[in-house]
């Protein structure tokens, strides 16, 4: 599990193919890292295989590689790094869990006085989870949607967020995945079973 606030931003340092998918090598600034730990990489939760003081491996399943764009990244990226949160963690965001539902596209990116305004493209298959003030995750950034209509949404990024994340390297046409809030998922799951029990009892 993860909170959507970003840690720390890495270059991808290496891409390397293989028969059943894709791996990278990242840089890093962490202090320690694992082998086996997850890691949330532009909100994709994947694996540590292998690792160094100054880089660490994942490896992308042809999945992850079909339904994400780090199929398509390449050496000189930046991506979003968060590690799972410990036990004993501060809970500063909202509750991610890095399974993207789908990719939207950056379609207008505005300053705003000291902020930045992006706007993004609302792929139909998550319009019902993204909500006015409700939460998404975006590259792994936890973010309050700031408004919405049929086909895009919107979000406020102060300066802090701007300058620690890769959105600073977001252009119109680029992409970026999307999550939505997990706990409106559940709402919805519990709201169907009970429905469909009345139904039944009609």
């Amino acid at each position: 599990m993860f909170t959507g606030i970003v840690e720390d931003t890495g270059e991808i340092r290496a891409v390397m193919a293989t028969e059943d998918g894709r791996r990278l090598r990242i840089d890093h600034g962490f202090e320690a890292l694992h082998h086996g730990q997850s890691i949330s990489v532009s909100g994709v939760c994947l694996t540590v295989e292998r690792f160094t003081e100054e880089w660490f491996e994942v490896f992308l399943a042809s999945e992850t590689v079909e339904k994400t764009y780090l199929g398509a990244v390449e050496a000189g990226d930046v991506v979003n790094l968060e590690r799972a949160l410990a036990a004993d963690g501060r809970f500063d965001g909202h509750l991610v869990q890095g399974h993207v539902d789908t990719t939207a596209v950056v379609a207008d990116v505005e300053r705003v006085g000291k902020d930045w305004r992006y706007t993004f493209s609302l792929p139909p298959e998550v319009g019902q989870y993204v909500v006015s003030k409700g939460s998404v995750a975006l590259d792994g950034i936890s973010l309050t949607v700031a408004a919405r209509d049929e086909e895009t949404f919107a979000v406020a990024i102060i300066p802090t967020t701007y300058e620690l994340t890769s959105l600073s390297e977001k252009e119109p046409g680029d992409p970026i995945h999307v999550e939505v809030d997990v706990v409106a998922k559940y709402v919805e799951s519990m709201l169907e079973g009970y429905l469909a029990g009345v139904d039944e009892r009609v």
